[in-house]
């Protein structure tokens, strides 16, 4: 009798919790927030430099680099690589791009005896070194576009970016790349991370200038330097492993900012193996939960209610218990169909979403391990997670 209450308390919690999410959590199921809207096109087209962090990327960094050199930008545009210590010949690889001529500047990152200096992530350490580089160009660019190496940009991304951000006076406007989604391994995880992001941080919350809610894609971000500048610069998150949502945090205490999906900017780093995944979710997971052992329990506790709870009821439940599993779950494959649609993958996939959650659970639990093991935010021969976060 117990474990029939028990049962069904946590049925009707679960389909609570999915009643909210689909009703109450700024629709972010719905993926709407998108760069598609034809917006006024400025009177002048500011001065931008795109700004490229990149170790030991020379598998993309032609099509990366060469992405941007070929945008149909009406005003003055260069790209400043900043190599981060690579030791696979990155930076003479995007030296020998032809035509890119005087827009093309590469900068070597400094590094102290000891490597990093003290506090400073690695990316953040080469992007500050580019921002730097940009601001002492003889003309100051109005926006920076900060952007990884393994984005592929469509020649019109940057001038789309930047006709939003002087329509509606932003002070960050960033696009959430599409990720590769061609191996199995991407089939099964990419959509469920792009899900969980948005559920995260719903973009519509983000958008809303009267919303705390703040993130940002690393991967594609129009920051206008003035606005940095009053929030403190990069060295304001200097040590931060969520490197775009922090600065979006900062930026959005000195004005609007924005964030979207998009079909015009994508990741070509390949994800071709459980275990590649593995590794980019490990890297940053236990940061996301401030490294707080308490809000690992929560999350714990927190995605078994909401996605193993309803098909195990389902299953082997019976009564109220399994009617309300039965409809948690259905919400929460019904929630997954707009992000399935945008990776053109099979509703089906939407049945299998408590599975892809359990793996990602398993995912955030070896983070916070790595994490007490001191590897924490291993990224290319680097471990950077102890660093505190802002």
């Amino acid at each position: 009798m117990i474990a029939e209450l028990v049962a069904d308390l946590v049925a009707m919690i679960a389909l609570a919790i999915w009643l909210y999410l689909l009703v109450a959590r700024g629709a972010f199921w719905r993926c709407t927030e998108r760069d598609d809207a034809e917006l006024p096109q400025p009177v002048r087209w500011p001065r931008v430099v795109a700004i490229v962090p990149a170790r030991n990327e020379a598998d993309g960094i032609a099509k990366s680099i060469g992405s941007l050199l070929q945008q149909d930008y009406r005003g003055p545009w260069s790209v400043i690589l900043v190599d981060d210590d690579s030791s696979d010949g990155t930076a003479d690889i995007a030296r020998r791009l032809a035509g890119a001529g005087e827009r093309l500047h590469v900068v070597t990152s400094r590094m102290t005896n000891d490597g990093l200096p003290a506090g400073w992530t690695g990316k953040l350490w080469a992007l500050e070194q580019g921002i730097g580089a940009a601001m002492a160009l003889p003309q100051s660019p109005d926006y920076v576009l900060l952007t990884d190496a393994d984005i592929v940009h469509a020649s019109d991304s940057v001038a789309r970016l930047v006709a939003r951000a002087q329509a509606r006076g932003l002070v960050l406007a960033s696009l959430m790349a599409k990720l590769r989604c061609e191996s199995l391994a991407e089939r099964v995880s990419i959509p469920a991370f792009i899900f969980f992001f948005q559920m995260l941080y719903p973009f519509a919350s983000v958008n809303n200038p009267q919303s705390k809610v703040a993130a940002a894609a690393g991967g594609c971000m129009l920051v206008r330097p003035d606005a940095l500048r009053r929030a403190g610069g990069i060295a304001a998150i200097r040590g931060a492993l969520i490197d775009d949502c922090a600065l979006a945090k900062a930026l959005k205490l000195q004005g609007p900012i924005w964030l979207g999906l998009t079909e015009r900017v994508a990741s070509i780093r390949p994800y071709p193996a459980f275990d590649d995944i593995r590794r980019m979710v490990v890297r940053s997971a236990y940061a996301q939960l401030r490294y707080s052992p308490l809000l690992l329990a929560g999350t714990v506790v927190g995605m078994a209610l909401t996605y193993l709870a309803p098909p195990l009821l389902t299953i082997f439940g019976s009564g109220i218990a399994r009617i309300c599993a039965l409809v948690a779950w259905l919400l929460m494959v019904l929630a997954f169909q707009p992000t399935l649609r945008f990776y053109r993958l099979t509703p089906l996939w939407g049945i299998a979403l408590p599975a892809v959650a359990l793996q990602y659970l398993i995912f955030t639990l070896d983070s916070a391990y790595q994490y007490m093991q001191g590897r924490g935010g291993s990224w290319k021969g680097r471990v950077q997670a102890n660093a505190s976060e802002p």
